[in-house]
């Protein structure tokens, strides 16, 4: 095991190019670890997802989308624990990862160095920020550091909702809240703390990065309600569409029957046993479909 693990790191160093691998893939890396995407991509090479399937998905919970992605075997999707910025504002979006570590002299001087070589100005913090654009939502690794990990304040958080009309997933901290609620965006965070962003260095952006138990891709679909967010590869997502029309259907069937109080959950729930139910279900399905 090892072995492989020194393989794999030496395989890495050589596929991504020495000035660019602490802050970005490149293109054709983007490409390469994306290839199940369908969609356009943007110029450096990130799924993008259309516009109009995204607000379908806005439509959808928790409940739309898990069993799909399990059913393709996309078992560490899903986060959840979060402080919420906006309970009832559903959070959808394009995913632009970032990740920071703890700060060490010696590797932040050459962060810092291959910062300005690459034209990015201001904390380590601001640099992913300035990459945003309408319809992406921020995900930061920041390994739920909160005091010293406050990613945003009110500011940055003004200039994430300017960017993007959407929001962000921090897996860590913000400051200024009472600053941050009034800006009315979605926020996925961890905790607040008054201390400014310190400590931390940036080691990528738009590249893997864990979010709790979740891994998420750049270009990922970033979809959050109450109860959490998932982040949806791209090929998934029409897939989880269609699947949650059926199953709205079929809750919406199963709801109606249930408030008549002749039957029990049993003869309801899920696929009908009894024939005429089965057929009734099946004209109502077929129905509503047609519309």
């Amino acid at each position: 095991m090892m072995r492989k693990c020194i393989w794999l790191l030496a395989a890495l160093s050589v596929a991504v190019p020495a000035p660019a691998q602490l802050f970005r893939f490149t293109r054709e890396d983007l490409v390469k670890y994306t290839a199940g995407n369908p969609y356009e991509r943007f110029p450096d090479g990130r799924p993008k997802v259309p516009d109009d399937l995204l607000e379908k998905l806005r439509a959808l919970s928790m409940e739309d989308v898990w069993a799909v992605l399990r059913s393709a075997g996309f078992n560490n999707q899903y986060e959840g624990g979060w402080r919420l910025l906006q309970p009832g504002k559903k959070l959808v979006g394009r995913a632009v990862t970032a990740q920071y570590i703890p700060s060490r002299p010696d590797v932040n001087d050459l962060v810092a160095k291959e910062g300005t070589a690459a034209g990015r100005h201001g904390g380590q913090n601001q640099w992913v920020i300035d990459t945003l654009q309408k319809g992406d939502v921020l995900v930061a690794d920041l390994f739920g550091k909160v005091e010293n990990g406050t990613m945003v304040g009110d500011n940055l958080a003004a200039a994430i909702f300017v960017s993007t009309g959407a929001g962000f997933v921090i897996d860590g901290g913000i400051r200024d809240l009472e600053g941050i609620h009034p800006i009315g965006m979605a926020g996925y965070y961890r905790g607040e703390d008054p201390t400014a962003f310190a400590d931390l260095m940036c080691t990528g952006i738009n590249i893997p990065v864990r979010i709790g138990r979740a891994t998420v891709m750049p270009g990922d679909i970033v979809l959050g309600d109450r109860e959490g967010v998932y982040f949806i590869p791209p090929a998934l997502a029409q897939k989880i569409v269609d699947r949650a029309v059926e199953t709205r259907i079929h809750d919406d069937w199963t709801q109606m029957k249930l408030r008549t109080g002749k039957y029990k959950s049993s003869e309801i729930y899920s696929t009908p046993h009894d024939p005429e139910l089965k057929r009734e279900y099946e004209e109502y399905r077929k129905k509503r479909l047609g519309k």
